[in-house]
């Protein structure tokens, strides 16, 4: 990498630490002081430095309000704004992530706010599923399972009468049966990832949230699971019913990945929106990247691990997003 590249990559990383960003025509940060470019892929980082006020969890209210914060600036209201992402008679499928149990795990706090805010929309208490894989990991992380059709509802696709599909959907190296959860159960997805290491894939952040959804997600770890990551978000359940991704930034891992390794771990305080997960993958990693080098800690490339998945991701062959700088507005909220 030459001088020049590596002194904007550290004034991009200082900045986006800071709050909004985009690139300018000669490829140099600059604060968004307006409306950001609608042909360009909008990331939105709403941040609370007092959102834990004086305990270590986020504080329910506050992370309420982050998430109002985060939509205002996503799409002009926080709470008309989510009638753009969802319509009343959708089946919204909420799809967290609980792997690393009560530690690193989407914050319930977060996912009842947008279960609120969701019925605000005019979506049916009963066709809201908050999932994941399994009703013991939904458990460990402090999650309570329900099952009335009549309310909300929280279950694993372990959970009897769901399961995975008998049929595999296929791209590219990706063969691979989903949840019928996401198959036959939901019209719309919204995605909550972390904001986190991984050990094979260097991050993991909303396109890699999709092994959840698999049966055999083992089988998609081959190359640094790339080009796994790509590959299973373009099969069509998963590539048509994403409708937007929130990224759990509150707490970060920053390495040690994807397990909770609390002596990696970090108060981020951060919300990420985007449509584009691409995009959104690009700079949590970049977020990452730069927490490691405060740490005196090598790149990702540098330790063998660098989440190639975001370019193949963004390549012709898939076309799921951006992960150019110039084609991305980043918005402080």
């Amino acid at each position: 990498m030459s001088n020049d590249n590596t002194t904007n990559r550290r004034k991009f990383l200082k900045t986006a630490a800071m709050g909004a960003v985009i690139l300018g025509a000669e490829g140099k940060v600059a604060f968004a002081k307006a409306t950001p470019d609608a042909s360009k892929s909008k990331v939105v980082v709403a941040t609370d430095k007092d959102l834990r006020g004086q305990g270590t969890l986020p504080e329910e209210q506050r992370v309420s309000k982050l998430l109002d914060r985060a939509m205002l600036a996503y799409g002009g209201h926080p709470t008309d704004s989510w009638k753009h992402i969802v319509h009343p008679g959708d089946k919204v499928s909420i799809k967290v992530n609980t792997i690393a149990g009560k530690g690193l795990s989407t914050h319930v706090s977060l996912v009842l706010a947008i279960c609120e805010r969701l019925q605000q929309a005019g979506i049916k208490p009963g066709d809201i599923i908050i999932w994941d894989r399994t009703n013991h990991e939904l458990e460990k992380a402090g999650y309570t399972i329900a099952t009335d059709p009549n309310r909300v509802r929280c279950f694993g696709t372990d959970t009897p009468g769901f399961g995975y599909e008998e049929m595999p959907e296929n791209f590219g190296s990706v063969s691979a049966k989903l949840s019928k959860i996401l198959t036959r159960n939901c019209d719309v997805m919204i995605n909550l990832p972390l904001l986190k290491d991984h050990e094979l894939a260097g991050v993991t952040l909303a396109m890699k949230n999709m092994y959840g959804v698999v049966e055999k997600p083992n089988a998609l770890h081959g190359g640094g699971c790339n080009p796994y990551v790509a590959d299973l978000n373009m099969l069509p359940p998963i590539r048509q019913k994403m409708r937007l991704t929130v990224l759990d930034a509150m707490t970060g891992l920053y390495n040690g990945g994807p397990g909770f390794k609390p002596e990696y771990a970090w108060p981020h305080n951060s919300l990420l929106i985007a449509q584009d997960r691409v995009a959104l993958d690009h700079i949590g990693s970049q977020i990452i990247e730069r927490k490691r080098a405060e740490k005196g800690m090598k790149s990702l490339a540098d330790v063998g691990r660098p989440a190639t998945y975001i370019a193949t991701a963004a390549d012709a062959q898939h076309k799921l997003g951006t992960n150019d700088l110039r084609q991305i507005s980043l918005m402080e909220a």
